[in-house]
């Protein structure tokens, strides 16, 4: 049996990435796993890898930047499976490249929108579901940038600062409710977020991390899992850098 044997997990962004490498991770652990995704397609075909490899996934699209979805999201999840037991709030964009006084409003009111107000957005309806469970694992997915500033991304590095005080916080409210919360913070890992990066970009990038390349969306997803489980359950409150080193410098 796996270490998730038996729980029920949300995973936002789970069409790509971190979030489908976690959801993978977690129905090989042996939980069933609710894929959500804004993009039907790909979260869709989450489920089929999931469902090929025998684990147990169900997809429910949502839009983490509205409240009402997440409220649906949740609702959906219980019905189907009867409980809550994990979350991992991993859906984010980039948003734009530039200065903050150049910065546009529209794109920052989208970063935090779907970067910070998004991860609320679903700890506001995940965290009644899992007290009705017993209690429960929150993950939530920061960056590097939720520790340290990155020029010309003022919107990203404002968010994912909050995701970090956030967490602390639902650490300090839940504790004696038996539901943890924990913060990841990726370096650059290859996933679709770089796609539109050149090959000067990517070496520049590469070159920042003292380990000597970028990180793997799996690399990620072990430390979600280890944090989601049992195996973590004196681990609440807390950052953890997967960043081959760069915050060493």
């Amino acid at each position: 049996m796996g270490i998730l044997a038996g729980k029920t997990a949300i995973v936002t962004g789970a069409g790509s990435g971190i979030g489908r490498s976690v959801a993978e991770l977690y129905a090989r652990e042996g939980a069933n796993v609710i894929v959500s995704d804004i993009n039907e397609t790909e979260g869709e075909e989450t489920v089929k890898i999931i469902n090929g490899q025998g684990g147990e996934a169900y997809f429910i699209q949502a839009d983490v930047a509205k409240s009402s979805d997440h409220e649906k999201l949740v609702n959906e999840t219980l019905a189907k499976y009867g409980a809550l037991h994990i979350a991992c709030n991993n859906a984010g964009i980039g948003g734009p490249s530039a200065a903050t006084g150049d910065y546009t409003v529209e794109g920052w009111d989208k970063v935090i929108a779907i970067n910070l107000s998004g991860v609320f957005y679903g700890m506001r309806y995940q965290i009644p579901a899992m007290l009705k469970s017993g209690g429960g694992a929150i993950v939530n997915m920061s960056s590097i940038l939720g520790s340290v500033g990155f020029a010309n991304s003022p919107a990203y590095v404002a968010a994912k600062h909050g995701v970090v005080g956030m967490t602390k916080n639902i650490a300090l409210e839940y504790g004696p409710q038996h539901i943890r919360a924990n913060s990841v913070g990726p370096a650059f890992i290859v996933t679709p977020l770089l796609k539109d990066f050149d090959d000067a970009t990517m070496k520049f990038l590469e070159s920042k991390h003292p380990i000597g390349r970028l990180g793997k969306p799996e690399e990620v997803a072990e430390l979600v899992v280890f944090l989601s489980s049992d195996k973590a359950s004196f681990i609440t409150g807390s950052y953890y850098a997967v960043d081959g080193g760069y915050l060493a410098q």
